[in-house]
């Protein structure tokens, strides 16, 4: 059996450290290099029976080896670039110095000094009057005009915690809808295409569809004259129709037959709206093609049409209220575009409305459809007064930060459907606000008239962002969809004393219901944010119950209660 050779030498690691970064005592480095030393006299020290030969060829080889270097510089992720970083440190953001302004896109300042984060209404200046003496504009002066108040109503926020259901989903929230009829009913969908069912009244009963899509649930719509059905559209490329009593989904259309050919040619269904005045369901995919359902026989009618850039996703379509023909659609080849549906063609559209980046959504008004709102990825929303007007350019642009990174649900600024006034929306805040040294992420809510804040409500016990939020068409509440968890919001009375929170209001789902009475450590999801909750000030996970601070555990809240009753007369 011929000697085994060993290994005489390692390649060298040096180490380049950064001059921010700790550095090495030299009593470490000389250890280190007397560790080095040893390790080379023992591991080079020939054996008896090796060959001449066989050294030289090693040595030879050790010579030719260059050192591995191994760079522990701080690397920013907004440009690569080393020797500074960006992004958020507790409730701060720290911009990039290569690039402007995070929230307004402006040079020249950073977001912690940007103007438009001191007060949101600034640099917006309301529309001049465009007298564009047109019949449509006639019309609406007729016709509209006279149903909008001339003096605004007082807005009625909702600014309070009412109840919740933690973990209700196993992936983060998608989109919210509420009944059409039925007041206390729910409709949520989340990344993993399940579709929630949830009385927010009774707290409890909560029910979870799982089987109705492969993957995320994109979009949803009730039909108003059959309460009981509800129309979604998924990443999977499947529109489906809904029971919500028994979860029973009929298929409407599958744009991927043959199952998974590669990304090229994966379609999937992002936009969708239902047209009452033609009985037909509108289904958008990613590719830029509009597709119509009918109503009555849940079969697709006529041939796909390319209304947005070919090969960009059409993420949003609505129909007016008033005015079925009219069809707003957005997408992201940086436009939003009106249609009449009497002659709906490639390339035939009405208006088209440019913005910077993408457009995540874009809503007529919801009681005469005459103004238009858009939500854009460029950190702002906005408005166009009147559709029978100029729409060369918006009425009003206001900055808003919704500008977001990976794995969150995309900013879309909602109407108040109650509003009789058309001017008050909410949205959620991505960039987090210092609150009594807690980091939150509050949701806003805006008078797109002015461009002023009207109100900013968080909760100190909800660490994680909303981005998805819904106003109720009858009542005022607003339904969020924070990460995993569902949360219902009512008005504060002013007369109200302040209470501990009904601990039966708030539900535990899945593994929090298995683990309540345990504290838990940090953990990540990899989808979203994480559902962490703070108590007393400290961190802890939303599998321990929503607690008020006063309150420690079950049993003791239940004895206060018990004695508080006792006391009343």
């Amino acid at each position: 059996m011929p000697p085994q050779t060993r290994r005489t030498s390692f390649p060298k690691v040096v180490i380049d450290r950064d001059t921010d970064s700790e550095e090495s005592s030299s009593d470490e480095d000389e250890i280190d290099e007397e560790d080095d030393v040893v390790g080379e006299e023992e591991v080079t020290e020939p054996k008896a029976d090796e060959e001449e030969g066989e050294e030289e060829q090693e040595k030879s080889v050790t010579k030719k080896k260059t050192p591995i270097t191994i760079s522990l510089k701080k690397v920013c992720k907004v440009c690569k670039r080393t020797g500074h970083e960006a992004g958020f440190k507790g409730a701060t953001y720290i911009d990039c110095p290569m690039k402007p302004c995070f929230l307004c896109k402006m040079p020249g300042h950073t977001t912690m000094t940007c103007p438009h984060r001191v007060a949101t209404e600034y640099g917006v200046v309301p529309a001049p009057r465009r007298n564009t003496h047109s019949s449509l504009d006639y019309v609406f002066q007729r016709q509209l005009r006279p149903h909008i108040p001339k003096m605004k109503p007082e807005f009625v926020i909702p600014d309070q915690v009412n109840c919740a259901v933690i973990r209700y989903h196993s992936r983060r929230v998608t989109c919210l809808e509420f009944h059409p009829t039925n007041d206390n009913i729910l409709l949520s969908g989340d990344k993993k295409g399940q579709l929630g069912v949830w009385d927010f009244c009774k707290v409890y009963e909560k029910t979870v569809y799982s089987e109705i899509h492969g993957c995320i649930l994109n979009n949803m719509k009730l039909n108003p004259r059959n309460d009981g059905t509800v129309y979604t559209g998924s990443s999977d490329g499947t529109a489906c129709c809904v029971d919500l009593e028994t979860g029973i989904s009929l298929s409407l259309m599958n744009l991927n037959p043959n199952g998974w050919q590669g990304p090229s040619t994966w379609r999937m269904i992002y936009g969708l709206d239902i047209n009452l005045d033609k009985g037909v369901v509108l289904v958008a995919d990613n590719f830029g093609y509009l597709y119509t359902v009918d109503m009555r026989s849940n079969n697709v009618t006529g041939k796909p049409i390319l209304i947005h850039k070919k090969g960009s996703k059409v993420v949003g379509l609505h129909c007016n209220p008033l005015q079925p023909d009219l069809l707003l659609s957005c997408g992201n080849d940086h436009f939003a575009r009106i249609w009449d549906m009497r002659q709906l063609e490639t390339g035939s559209s009405l208006v088209d409305l440019p913005h910077k980046r993408v457009v995540n959504s874009a809503y007529f008004s919801p009681l005469t459809g005459s103004k238009i709102l858009t939500t854009s990825q460029d950190n702002r929303i906005r408005v166009w007064d009147s559709i029978f007007g100029s729409l060369d350019s918006p009425s009003r642009e206001i900055v808003h930060s919704h500008d977001f990174n990976r794995h969150l649900t995309a900013f879309r600024a909602e109407w108040d459907p109650k509003d009789q006034s058309e001017s008050l929306v909410v949205i959620g805040r991505y960039i987090s606000e210092n609150y009594n040294g807690a980091a939150l992420h509050p949701i806003d809510f805006i008078d797109i008239s002015t461009g002023q804040l009207v109100a900013e409500i968080m909760d100190p016990n909800i660490t994680t962002i909303s981005p998805v939020n819904k106003l109720h068409p009858r009542d005022d509440i607003l339904a969020s969809g924070s990460s995993r968890s569902l949360f219902i919001w009512r008005p504060k009375e002013k007369h109200e004393i302040e209470k501990p929170i009904d601990e039966r209001k708030i539900v535990l789902c899945g593994k929090a219901e298995k683990k309540a009475k345990r504290k838990f450590g940090d953990e990540s999801d990899c989808d979203s944010d994480d559902d962490g909750f703070t108590t007393k000030g400290k961190t802890v996970k939303s599998k321990q119950p929503y607690l008020d601070s006063t309150s420690t555990s079950k049993s003791k809240s239940k004895s206060k209660s018990k004695s508080k009753s006792s006391k009343k007369p």
